[in-house]
């Protein structure tokens, strides 16, 4: 903040200010602008702003490799103001020398000078085996040949210290050439059907760690597969011919032994091959092991069948080739996947020999294969999951961090928005991922206009700005604009220019360059900003219509927006409806922070604890887990201290298993902690301390604190609706549970309300037929039954039956459930019918009597929340505990009278 607001003496000071740096507490501090047209042809500015980014994804993942010899910079990357700074540490000794003479390795000018040293490729060899990136030799200034384990930009320095230190990992990933337009490059067709290739506003796009990950896993699950079908054939060959060679000397009891043999052998290997070409997913380790297995019983044998052998192994060498060869593997004899980060980088040459099976033009083919596996198989699976409901984002972080997660970049968002308005049942994320876009767009405009906006003028200028993007007030004429809204301060900047003199005048006469935004113009920036940066076209020309169009809400975007941008504003009500007045004054803004991207260090033996204790719970050893997950805990708390997502997420965790294991009060003390800390460090009004007050709710609510109970889930709901609005699944959750805290306490008509709400939303989002909407049925129908209206009741439970019978069948618990309820309400609907008619017909003594209404226990109100929460406790007797075991014994036994010889089950 400093660096930028000017109070910071520059190392330069006489150069212009754009290509100014900093030092202070021996941190070196550089703008994001392309001062020295280093990035020309990347893209200027643009690719200017984006590498620092670029380079703390490098630094991420050569930390996580954590080599002994091998160091990486502090980098941080902040965004304030509209302005980038990159923060680095500095290497002992860097400032005493000339760049040229620091450079061991790497080059400092795009790839003209090109220089190796043997202990880099030593210690970058065995970080690029982890980072699946290629060796590769490229042709410097004097045509010479140099051999680099990373790409050209990446330097090496040896510091004053005797460390290797390495940085500009910028290009540590191959590039993206969907967003790369590429003279004599063709993407495959369904790419372009996509209106891929996209030219992008820079050309330092590249790909995800966590794509590069799951393309390398699905070729290798390719390469297996298709390996094992082969070797399975060739295999039932060669035992075709053993047993044509069988000597007829042999005793026929010992042949048809061995011919029994072969048989059990060929049908576990058909057996297997079926399950792995018919399954789509199977263990790695698994199939892995098939594949050996299969190898292993062809080359291994007789030796007196010399030419028999021979003739397996050179055709076991042959499929692996054939196999290696179609999933585009760089060796010919196995599996071997990966990337050269400078394939298609401007200014390299490349040593290439085309017959050999790691030639330029096969390693450009992969890039282009792993950049096609993203469109075609990570974006319509992340759409697929979203329809399952595996995961529901709420808001546009949580969007962002379930699209990172599969290895898809932000700037595809444009292309699964228009991907989602086709499908009807995912609108409400349709809704998120607009919302998204409009203020990731209105960033970059913010960017650019922040830039040009003096210190004195901000909040007058970023109220503008707010008032442009989110206000129905149209603005005037720029200088009444300015005029209106600095009205309210006029005192304060009165006695400002008392004291800096003539320094107000200047600002002022400067302010009325962000003046001349309207709204008009604001918009027709952010339609065009949208098209060329996300390919998305936004076919609204002003808020309000924009906010119709795609169902968004006006609160929703300024929180979006404002944590983006670092902005704090005053807390009050916020009209934004008003025509005739603007909506955010310069008092509104308090303040501008820094926004701050950094790496997050991993407890690893922590997340190693915390993940078998995940898998220990998953298998049914609740204490074991719960044992595991606090000692991850006290970890976390040794390595990160007191506050931390981490910390929180454990928490979480282990109030789950206490309340699973029935100790209510613990589970609702560890949650209350959780929640402090989730609003914490998360944020209180983030989706996960939304989740946390549900949990803490139902979790009250065990404990008999009902009112504490509906409060934490009034909270919840009135976060979500600031969140994501009401058109959101996790709506229908909150709906569901606060009706039956409702329910439970008599306050019926109240708990219908939500009850119809949730039940309208979860049709909407899950489909009639859906098992989640058979359950809001039949809470409907008993919430009706209990206000007497009996018919309407009698409705909504034939509902819930038909979904039963048609989901479950006619056998199934849930299903007889449904046809007692049915025939009890059935009963009670008869009775009052019967008393209804005698009173119309005039019988005397006829009168309805009371209706009866028995609330429900807190016990059965208790399972329902259970239910709906994705709790399911199955109780088992101390009955069924001996009965399993004895059941356990009998196998036992039987297994131990019939012994399977391990021939048998050996695969061929």
């Amino acid at each position: 903040m400093a660096v930028i607001d000017g109070n910071v003496m520059a190392i330069n000071p006489g150069e212009d200010s754009k290509m100014q740096m900093f030092i202070w507490n021996n941190i070196f501090f550089s703008l994001g602008f392309d001062v020295r047209d280093h990035y020309k042809e990347l893209g200027g500015d643009a690719a200017a702003f984006v590498a620092p980014r670029n380079d703390l994804q490098g630094v991420r993942v050569y930390s996580a490799i954590d080599l002994p010899d091998l160091f990486t910079l502090g980098t941080v990357v902040i965004d304030y103001r509209g302005y980038r700074v990159t923060a680095q540490s500095i290497i002992p000794g860097i400032l005493e020398r000339e760049q040229e003479q620091s450079v061991v390795y790497g080059s400092i000018d795009f790839g003209k000078t090109v220089i190796s040293h043997p202990k880099y490729m030593d210690l970058l060899s065995k970080a690029a085996q982890q980072l699946k990136m290629l060796p590769h030799k490229v042709l410097n200034d004097k045509n010479e040949e140099v051999e680099l384990c990373s790409s050209v930009e990446c330097k090496g320095i040896i510091g004053n210290d005797g460390r290797h230190y390495i940085l500009d990992l910028l290009r540590t990933f191959p590039p993206d050439v969907n967003f790369l337009k590429l003279e004599g490059e063709d993407l495959g067709k369904e790419v372009q059907s996509l209106g891929f290739p996209i030219e992008h506003k820079h050309k330092l796009c590249c790909l995800r760690q966590e794509l590069i990950d799951a393309f390398v896993e699905s070729r290798y699950m390719m390469f297996i597969k298709y390996a094992a079908f082969h070797l399975q054939q060739l295999g039932a060959k060669k035992q075709k011919e053993r047993e044509s060679q069988v000597p007829s000397i042999l005793d026929t009891n010992k042949e048809k032994e061995k011919k029994k043999e072969s048989e059990t052998k060929e049908q576990g290997v058909n057996t297997e091959v079926e399950k792995m070409t018919e399954e789509a997913t199977i263990d790695h380790a698994e199939a892995k092991k098939i594949v050996e297995s299969i190898t292993d019983s062809i080359t291994s044998g007789d030796k007196k069948e010399g030419s028999l052998l021979v003739s397996v192994e050179e055709s076991t060498k042959e499929i692996v080739k054939r196999a290696a060869a179609a999933v585009g593997s760089l060796k010919e004899t196995e599996f071997d996947i990966r990337f050269n980060p400078d394939v298609y980088s401007p200014g390299v040459r490349h040593v290439d020999n085309p017959d050999a099976p790691d030639s330029l033009k096969r390693q450009r083919q992969l890039v282009k294969d792993a950049a096609e596996f993203l469109v075609l198989n990570q974006i319509p699976n992340f759409i697929r999951e979203i329809l399952d409901h595996s995961a529901a984002p709420m808001d546009g972080v949580t969007l962002s961090d379930s699209l990172h997660s599969r290895g898809i970049n932000i700037r595809y968002l444009g292309k699964i928005t228009t991907m989602l308005s086709k499908v009807g049942q995912l609108e409400y994320l349709h809704s998120i991922a607009v919302s998204e876009l409009i203020t990731r767009s209105a960033k970059h405009l913010f960017n650019t206009f922040m830039q040009s906006t003096e210190m004195m003028s901000l909040s007058a200028a970023i109220s503008h700005f707010l008032n442009c993007f989110l206000s129905s007030c149209q603005a005037h004429h720029p200088q009444q604009v300015s005029d209106e809204v600095m009205s309210k301060s006029s005192k304060r900047r009165k006695q400002n220019g008392k004291r800096k003199g003539g320094r107000l005048n200047m600002l002022l006469a400067d302010s009325n360059e962000w003046a001349n935004l309207t709204p008009k113009s604001f918009w027709s920036q952010l339609r065009s900003e949208l098209k060329a940066y996300y390919d998305w076209e936004l076919k609204a020309d002003n808020v309000d219509t924009a906010m119709e169009m795609y169902c968004l809400q006006k609160i929703s975007l300024l929180r979006s927006f404002c944590l983006k941008t670092g902005i704090q504003i005053l807390l009050r009500e916020y009209s934004f409806d008003t025509k005739n007045k603007f909506t955010f004054f310069e008092e509104d803004i308090v303040n501008i922070f820094p926004v701050v991207k950094h790496i997050n260090p991993r407890a690893s033996d922590a997340y190693n604890f915390y993940t078998t204790g995940q898998n220990k719970i998953q298998q049914g050893f609740l204490k074991e887990g719960y044992e595991l997950i606090n000692e991850a805990l006290n970890l976390l708390n040794n390595v990160y201290g007191a506050m931390h997502p981490e910390i929180a997420q454990c928490l979480r965790m282990l109030a789950r298993l206490n309340y699973i294991m029935g100790d209510h009060a613990e589970a609702m003390a560890i949650q209350q902690k959780a929640v402090l800390m989730s609003e914490r460090v998360n944020g209180i009004d983030h989706p996960y301390t939304i989740t946390e007050y549900t949990h803490l709710a139902l979790y009250c609510f065990a404990n008999g604190q009902v009112s504490t109970a509906l409060k934490l889930l009034y909270r919840a709901r009135y976060l979500a609706l600031l969140v994501c609005g009401e058109k959101h699944p996790e709506i229908a959750l909150l709906d569901s549970n606060i009706s039956l805290i409702l329910h439970a306490v008599g306050e019926y008509e109240l708990s219908l309300r939500f009850l119809e709400k949730a039940l309208e939303l979860n049709m909407k989002y899950f489909g009639p037929k859906s098992l989640k909407v058979a359950v809001s049925y039949h809470l409907v129908a008993r919430t009706q039954s209990c206000m007497g209206d009996f018919r309407s009741a009698l409705n909504s439970e034939k509902e819930t039956y038909a979904i039963y019978k048609h989901q479950l069948g006619e056998d199934h618990d849930k299903t007889k459930e449904s046809s007692e309820c049915l025939r009890h309400l059935t009963h009670q609907a008869v009775v009052l019918q019967k008393k209804m008619n005698e009173i119309y017909t005039g019988k005397a003594g006829a009168n309805l009597p009371p209706i009866q209404i028995q609330p429900p226990s807190t016990g059965s109100v208790l399972d329902m929340l259970n239910v709906i929460n994705g709790i399911l406790l199955v109780q088992i007797s101390q009955q069924d505990i001996d009965n399993f075991k004895a059941e356990m014994e009998k196998l036992k036994l039987k297994g131990d009278e019939q012994p399977t010889p391990a021939s048998e089950v050996q695969v061929a």
